[in-house]
């Protein structure tokens, strides 16, 4: 069974995407990236979660949970709590 990848909805031009990608990378945690402005069901999807914004990135974990637009802090104590 494959366990299920942390889902980062973002777009490569937002510097709070590129820096979540780091705290991510930093901490060697694996995940999947999702373009916004590549694929439509993400970019759909996000503005769904967002009551009509399209704010990324929108950091989906294995359950359930959800970060948008997270400060530095906010999601490396998230991560560090699961590892």
């Amino acid at each position: 069974m494959t366990e299920q990848k942390i889902l980062i909805y973002g777009n490569k031009w937002c510097p709070d995407c590129t820096r979540a990608r780091q705290i991510f990378n930093k901490l060697n945690i694996d995940y999947e990236w999702l373009d916004t402005d590549l694929d439509k069901n993400a970019r759909e999807f996000v503005i769904e979660k967002n009551h009509g914004f399209c704010s990324v990135p929108t950091i989906v974990f294995q359950d359930g949970s959800y970060l948008v637009e997270p400060s530095t802090s906010l999601l490396e104590k998230k991560l560090k709590s699961m590892l």
